[in-house]
């Protein structure tokens, strides 16, 4: 009599476009149990059709009860590269259950031949690096950063995030908007909005490259955040379709 395999109780720490790629390519398949969690900073996330939760878990502690009470049997990092202390979170919880961690972590953007690229620590640096002579400036940081540039107030700010900044810089214009953006729309954006510089996060991946093409075309100058540092951990994959083949294999095998 063949066993019958019990299915492999996953956690989705999500909020990208990687983690519900994964969510979604488990939707139905009998050898998974996983549920998606996601922070909640945004009011109206994109889920998949899997259990959901939504909201922190209480530190690495509260993530670490969490995963004994429900069983977990793996853990899965998908969360966006400048989630730095969610992923600490993440490793110290492993850590301390002995439940395996996946971190999918996609690789960072590299500047090219035409690019015009500064790269700068954090945001802070970000608005000296525009400097002082006024510039049109597209910003696609999120809405939860942009206190920076209230000290760099010479600028015209094109703000474009998903939900409506609660604190944002004078002379700013916001575009309420969720991407992927085509490349034909960001030149578009650019070049009607004359746009000097763009700032944003080194976050990798291709849903958001097109931007630093349309940069490059227009001749625009990038002031690019780097990423914050995140822990090592044992098992890293840089896409789902990586991920997908590694959580199979351990099915295969629970």
């Amino acid at each position: 009599m063949t066993a019958v395999i019990p299915p492999l109780r996953l956690l989705i720490l999500g909020g990208t476009g990687e983690a519900l790629a994964v969510a979604r390519a488990l939707e139905g398949d009998g050898r998974f149990a996983p549920v998606y969690s996601v922070a909640g900073r945004t009011r109206n996330p994109r889920l998949p059709d899997l259990p959901s939760r939504v909201g922190g878990f209480g530190g690495p502690e509260g993530l670490a009860a969490y995963l004994r009470e429900q069983g977990v049997q793996v853990l899965l990092d998908a969360t966006h590269p400048f989630a730095a202390r969610i992923s600490a979170n993440a490793a110290a919880a492993a850590r301390a259950t002995g439940v395996p961690l996946l971190a999918l972590r996609r690789p960072p953007w590299t500047p090219g031949p035409g690019d015009h690229w500064q790269t700068v620590a954090d945001m802070a640096a970000a608005a000296r690096a525009l400097g002082e002579t006024p510039r049109r400036v597209l910003l696609t940081i999120g809405q939860l950063e942009l206190a920076a540039f209230c000290q760099a107030p010479q600028h015209h700010y094109l703000v474009r995030s998903v939900e409506l900044p609660e604190v944002r810089p004078p002379r700013c214009e916001c575009l309420t908007l969720r991407g992927p953006f085509q490349l034909e729309d960001e030149l578009e954006l650019m070049r009607t909005r004359r746009i000097d510089a763009l700032v944003t996060k080194n976050s990798g991946g291709e849903a958001t490259r097109p931007k630093l093409e349309a940069a490059r075309r227009c001749g625009v100058a990038v002031i690019m955040v780097q990423r914050p540092p995140v822990p090592e951990v044992a098992q890293t994959v840089p896409d789902p379709e990586a991920a997908l083949a590694w959580l199979r294999r351990r099915a295969g095998g629970t």
